[in-house]
């Protein structure tokens, strides 16, 4: 299956509360921070949440 690399390149300062949350459980905390993460439906939900805040690329 198909990883994707998540990358935080926006602030959470302001953010609502639910869009802190998704960030954290995606793994990201600090801004450039990167993760990768299996392609499927519940990560590409969390993705399509915080989809400004984040860059996302297919490894």
């Amino acid at each position: 299956m198909a990883q994707l690399h998540i990358t935080l390149v926006r602030s959470l300062i302001g953010r609502p509360e639910n869009q802190r949350q998704t960030v954290k459980t995606l793994g990201l905390g600090k801004l450039h921070t990167s993760v990768v993460r299996e392609d499927n439906v519940a990560t590409r939900g969390m993705i399509n949440t915080v989809s400004h805040l984040i860059e996302v690329k297919e490894v």
